[in-house]
């Protein structure tokens, strides 16, 4: 993501669906090297409000190869505001809630940082680098297939 500007220039604002569409688009049609993916969870969802991402563990850490699932939830000012994220595999990392695996996005740059130029796509591959940090790297993790 691009950190704000303080000189604010005339610019167009883009209406959250669209955004939210032309990330779905990107979604279908895969991202980069495939160690994260995401998409609509129900198809049928006209808000574009609720979405399944999915991160590859990476090498080198307790998760690796391991297939994790994560929520994220677009609120009504997205992309202004950040959304929520939540894992549905039960991990143990530094920035997961270990009672429902809700992210503190507080502890996560983007999030605590998030601008209309940060994505969904962007979102999960920083998740990905943090489970490489020292602090999260060799952690004991929970069994293959646990859920929150």
């Amino acid at each position: 993501c691009v950190v704000a500007s303080a000189v604010m220039s005339s610019q167009v604002i883009v209406p959250r669906n669209f955004v939210l569409l032309e990330e779905l688009e990107k979604g279908e049609k895969g991202v980069g090297d495939g160690s994260v993916s995401y998409g609509l969870a129900d198809g049928n969802d006209n808000t574009l409000t609720t979405w399944n991402g999915m991160i590859v563990g990476p090498h080198g850490s307790q998760l690796e190869g391991r297939i994790l699932s994560l929520v994220i939830t677009c609120g009504e000012r997205y992309p202004d505001e950040s959304p929520k994220v939540r894992f549905q595999s039960r991990v143990n990392l530094n920035f997961v809630d270990q009672h429902n695996g809700a992210v503190d996005s507080r502890s996560v740059s983007i999030l605590s940082h998030w601008n209309r130029s940060c994505t969904m796509e962007k979102l999960l591959q920083e998740l990905r680098r943090e489970m490489c940090s020292s602090h999260n790297r060799r952690l004991p993790q929970p069994p293959d297939g646990a859920m929150f």
